[in-house]
């Protein structure tokens, strides 16, 4: 009983989803989203420091990841989860839970699928918090995918 009265408030809190054609080819995609070097490049928001970006990635099942960041006003942000799911070059599922909130855990889907030359990436982050939650990944998610976009051409 409790399982379900759980997976109906999970279905109740906000959801983001976006979709992206990149000029890369999944396996170049994939390995943005999974190398440390490569992730550094273009996570966050536009207004981060992008010299203090660091990255640890265990991508497999069971695996822990953790990106550490300052913003421009040079407040320290982190945020890790684990890989629930990972098919390379095709699909991640991992939890996300910011260091100063533990306990709003939510969870993201990227999808890679190929789309001619390039890629079709989808990535749904669902179960957030709230809706300032909700609004906040927006521009997150929407920073970091311009940047992904940029690195990959």
């Amino acid at each position: 009983m409790a399982q379900s009265s759980s997976a109906a408030v999970d279905a109740t809190r906000p959801s983001l989803t976006f979709k992206r054609h990149l000029s890369a080819s999944p396996e170049k995609v994939y390995a943005a989203w999974t190398d440390p070097k490569k992730i550094v490049q273009w996570f966050g928001r536009t207004d981060l420091k992008p010299d203090t970006i660091q990255a640890q990635i265990d991508a497999r099942v069971g695996g822990h990841y953790r990106i550490k960041f300052d913003n421009a006003a040079g407040e320290y942000f982190e945020v890790g989860g684990v890989y629930r799911e990972v098919l390379p070059n095709e699909r991640l599922v991992f939890s996300w839970a910011w260091h100063s909130t533990p306990e709003r855990e939510s969870l993201v889907t990227v999808t890679l699928k190929p789309d001619g030359a390039g890629t079709m990436l989808t990535v749904h982050h669902a179960q957030l918090f709230d809706q300032a939650a909700r609004d906040g990944h927006e521009r997150g998610w929407i920073g970091s995918l311009e940047k992904l976009e940029k690195c990959l051409t």
